[in-house]
């Protein structure tokens, strides 16, 4: 498709401020995004119109929906401290292993279909990502302040290193949406930035993935139409980016590793701080 650079351009930075406008509502509004997010599931005939096709569309939608879900109720227990047998184990930490274990998920899915397609070096990245997720319970938490955010440690360097992978991912694997993805984990991206708070990566990045995904399933043809980039597709350039991803992985893997030996992960994965408000 013939899409002019000035629609790109629109399209695109139109996204990406929505996308942040959809992080900061479900972020201070726990209840509604509870609420929306268990309505979604209202969609599912949709999905099954041809929004979702292929075993991995469908494991990714279901591992992403749920989960949200499920983060609404952990941050409802948590925050306003509700009582009774199943609010009261919502509140411990085998619920932040769950989600520590959803994002592991979620990486090893793109992550083997890399394989599939014969990306080796961004699939061996993403392997490494895995390996470098910030252990849970120590490094995550469930806000009892404001919001009652899911909080998790990621370090600026994980946090880039997993935009920069999962770009090259779905540019091997759906180049048509590569645009439109590109806007989601700039927004997944740029929302801890502007709020300097590293640590709401991994919330912004539950929202943002969540809602495109949910658009997509919904709306065959919205992204393609505003921003199709299959043309933007380039096999040599796929090559190059995994190797690029790989090798500077590489050594953020050794100092990961570094800072849980010699115990300084404290300070430099919580960057000093439990939690600012």
């Amino acid at each position: 498709m013939d899409i002019p650079v000035w629609q790109y351009c629109i399209s695109m930075i139109g996204y990406i401020i929505l996308l942040l406008v959809i992080v900061g509502i479900m972020r201070k509004h726990y209840k509604f995004a509870h609420w929306f997010w268990i309505a979604s599931l209202l969609t599912f005939p949709l999905w099954l119109m041809g929004g979702v096709e292929g075993w991995f569309r469908w494991a990714k939608i279901l591992s992403v929906i749920l989960p949200t879900i499920f983060v609404g109720f952990i941050r409802i227990a948590n925050y306003e401290k509700r009582e009774g047998r199943f609010w009261s184990s919502l509140q411990k930490d085998w619920v932040l292993w769950f989600v520590y274990g959803v994002l592991f998920l979620n990486i090893m899915e793109a992550t083997i279909k890399d394989f599939t397609m014969g990306n080796m070096f961004n699939a061996l990245t993403g392997f490494l990502l895995c390996v470098t997720i910030p252990f849970a319970p120590k490094y995550w938490e469930i806000s009892n302040k404001k919001h009652g955010d899911l909080i998790a440690y990621t370090t600026v360097g994980w946090n880039f290193l997993y935009t920069t992978w999962n770009a090259a991912f779905v540019y091997a694997e759906t180049p048509q949406f590569f645009a439109s993805s590109i806007c989601i984990l700039l927004a997944a991206e740029l929302y801890p930035i502007i709020k300097r708070r590293p640590e709401l990566y991994i919330i912004a990045r539950v929202y943002t993935l969540a809602a495109h995904l949910l658009l997509r399933a919904c709306f065959v043809n919205l992204f393609p139409t505003l921003m199709d980039s299959t043309t933007w597709y380039n096999a040599d350039v796929m090559n190059y980016w995994g190797m690029i991803n790989f090798a500077l992985i590489v050594p953020f893997v050794f100092w990961h590793m570094w800072q849980l030996h010699t115990g300084k992960a404290e300070v430099s994965f919580r960057r000093g701080r439990t939690e600012l408000n």
